[in-house]
């Protein structure tokens, strides 16, 4: 099972290009690294977002790769860390960074009138038939 969430959200490319700015204004990340392609106008954003659970005592960790193309914005939310089990396994119950990114980029979206569609990974069924 993947836990990579992967959108793209096409509109205009001036509206494209805020997502970002506004998306590390709101929500500032840990770590952030910009990439600037010199062939064309594409730009790659890696950043990661911490926050602490102080309940289960454990640190949750989203990794979101952002691509900015003219046409579309491409993003991957990869969510890790936090502890897995009977304790703190549904203790949280608060509004995590990950629900928080999700909703921001589906706000922004509404907003300016751009188009969301959530990338869904098709599952490959395996041959039976192999001899």
């Amino acid at each position: 099972m993947s836990t990579i969430t992967k959108y793209l959200v096409y509109g205009p490319n001036d509206t494209l290009r805020r997502l970002p700015a506004k998306l590390f204004e709101k929500f500032e990340p840990k770590y952030l690294y910009k990439y600037s392609s010199s062939d064309s106008s594409d730009q790659i954003f890696v950043s990661v977002f911490e926050q602490f659970e102080k309940q289960i005592n454990a640190t949750i960790t989203l990794t979101c790769v952002l691509e900015c193309t003219p046409t579309h914005n491409r993003i991957e939310l990869k969510k890790s860390g936090g502890r897995m089990g009977f304790r703190g396994s549904s203790l949280s119950e608060d509004k995590n960074v990950e629900s928080d990114v999700v909703d921001f980029i589906m706000d922004f979206s509404k907003r300016f009138g751009l188009s969301l569609q959530e990338e869904v990974e098709k599952e490959v069924a395996e041959d039976s038939d192999e001899a």
